[in-house]
């Protein structure tokens, strides 16, 4: 499951585990610092600041054709784009400096960086194994009303199903990419679910942004947002040919992102 509640609160269960690896290699590096060397304290700052660039960097690089198209949004780090093979290799040329100035610190610096990783890859595990919740069986009507369509009821063909609104900015920054991929894939049904708002106003932000989506459906309760607990908006559910979640995105969506889950929708034998 790509979604880990607490309480009110849901989170992505990848970005979740990383975080809290993130502070247990903080709080254990800083602890061994304040209690055996402080030499370790400037080491792990160093240490999360090149990780944090070389994996962006090593992202990049790895999607150079998407961003040479577009090479601004190698600063939006908010859609998410970090390699776990970049990070590495950036905290390890860290702990070769380390290496250089003193030897004797690093097995020190080796125990966060180890209680942090093994953190992170035991919740990550832990939560991909656990199952996501099955496509709702509630109905919802299009956008003209002519129709009612259930989620669990369509035909068993993988889908991308988005939930949106007309007064969410990164719903309407990540629209015209979602629109462009819809009309480019004929493998998997794209679904875009407006919460809250009337067939007016999508109507009236349809035709003032030239944009057509063909599968609008209007959720005016909310009824999606609840079932799949989603913190806000918006949020992109990629759901397996079963109509389980096989991914979630919360936030605005890159390129790069929504082509490597839609990848995970799709046996390798039919790309």
């Amino acid at each position: 499951m790509d979604v880990v509640t607490l309480g009110p609160l849901a989170f992505a269960s990848g970005r979740l585990a990383a975080i809290i690896g993130f502070f247990v290699f903080l709080g254990l590096g800083s602890f061994l610092a304040g209690r055996y060397d402080k030499r370790l304290a400037p080491w792990t700052t160093a240490a999360v600041l090149s990780g944090l660039i070389a994996a962006r960097a090593l992202h990049v690089l790895m999607h150079l054709d998407s961003f040479l198209a577009e090479p601004w949004r190698a600063l939006y780090v908010w859609q998410g784009g970090f390699s776990m093979i970049g990070g590495a290799i950036g905290v390890a040329i860290t702990l070769v400096f380390l290496m250089r100035e003193s030897r004797q610190t690093l097995p020190l610096a080796a125990v966060p960086l180890a209680a942090g990783c093994f953190v992170w890859f035991s919740l990550t595990m832990l939560w991909q194994a656990a199952e996501g919740p099955a496509a709702p069986r509630f109905t919802l009507a299009n956008l003209d009303g002519s129709q009612f369509v259930a989620l669990s009821e369509r035909g068993g063909r993988p889908a991308v199903v988005n939930l949106w609104a007309t007064w969410c900015p990164p719903c309407r920054r990540e629209m015209p990419l979602l629109a462009e991929v819809a009309a480019a894939r004929a493998d998997v049904d794209f679904i875009f679910a407006n919460q809250g708002e009337g067939p007016a106003v999508i109507k009236a932000y349809l035709e003032d942004e030239n944009l057509r989506l063909e599968a609008i459906l209007l959720d005016p309760a909310r009824s999606l947002l609840r079932h799949y607990a989603a913190p806000g908006m918006p949020v992109t559910l990629f759901l397996g040919a079963d109509g389980q979640v096989v991914t979630t995105h919360f936030g605005e969506i890159s390129r790069e992102a929504l082509n490597a889950a839609i990848a995970r929708l799709i046996p390798a034998d039919k790309e």
